[in-house]
């Protein structure tokens, strides 16, 4: 068993207070035992591209969000997936680091399925993907749009042991005539009716595995904050533009990966 956490917080005004409220995400998650929590994309400083007022990229002030949130993981014995854009060689990344219970940071994830438009604009790919561990157990990271648009970043992952799928995302807005994302035709009202959670319960389905999708609390979702099993069931879900964490316990038996292990990339010989 594994203990999640995924935490739909709302934008934060500024760096350091983001940090501020998810070091008290951490505190609240050692309390209950969590033993990882997962922010929305780019927490820290926020979507680039999106309806946010954002500042100019600061790496010295997500530089400083980082060892801070190590020392928190660290203190609190909670491991942590926090999404903040990174300056690289390469250009802005949006990337969710994975920082152990220790305070060590275990690597990260790149979105490279970037979003065109407006993200396009702002960031850049590395072109890499990766798998992480924490209590023993393997789990993938595919940021929003890649989830949604190409399932193959989750295959990716359960064919090489991800037993949970994390999702940090961002999709809706605070604005009302901003908050109908391609292919919705309207904002979410019942979950299950847009397309974004339907995806959700393709993606677990499809690979037998635990898919852990986190939103930004935002007035006008076009998707919840939910954890889908590994028969492609909704285990629970945040209500939209609710700012809470969901906490859950994984039993990962359940995630056998059948159709993952079953997939034979001879079939597909490339063009």
């Amino acid at each position: 068993m594994i203990r999640i956490g995924l935490a739909a917080l709302s934008a934060p005004p500024s760096i350091p207070a983001g940090v501020e409220k998810l070091l008290s995400v951490l505190r609240d998650c050692g309390r209950q035992g969590v033993d990882i929590v997962c922010s929305p994309e780019t927490y820290l400083p926020g979507l680039r591209g999106a309806d946010f007022d954002l500042p100019q990229p600061d790496q010295a002030a997500v530089a400083t969000a980082l060892r801070e949130l190590r020392m928190g993981c660290r203190e609190n014995g909670v491991a942590v997936i926090i999404g903040m854009e990174w300056a690289t060689d390469l250009g802005l990344e949006n990337r969710a680091f994975v920082i152990s219970a220790s305070g060590w940071v275990l690597g990260h994830q790149t979105k490279n399925q970037i979003t065109p438009g407006g993200e396009s604009e702002h960031y850049v790919p590395d072109g890499k993907r990766r798998t992480f561990r924490v209590k023993g157990v393997t789990f993938g990271i595919s940021i929003c749009h890649e989830s949604w648009r190409y399932p193959e970043t989750v295959r990716w992952a359960a064919v090489r042991g991800a037993k949970i799928l994390f999702q940090p995302q961002v999709t809706g807005s605070d604005r009302e005539d901003l908050a109908y994302g391609p292919g919705t035709g309207r904002r979410a009202r019942k979950w299950g009716e847009s397309f974004y959670e339907k995806a959700m319960v393709c993606r677990a389905g499809e690979n037998g595995i635990y898919f852990a999708s986190v939103n930004q609390a935002m007035r006008y979702q076009n998707s919840a904050t939910s954890l889908i099993d590994p028969r492609g069931e909704l285990v629970d879900y945040l209500p939209y533009g609710k700012e809470d964490v969901l906490v859950a316990d994984i039993d990962v038996a359940q995630a056998t990966r059948l159709y993952a292990k079953r997939y034979n990339p001879a079939w597909y010989p490339e063009a």
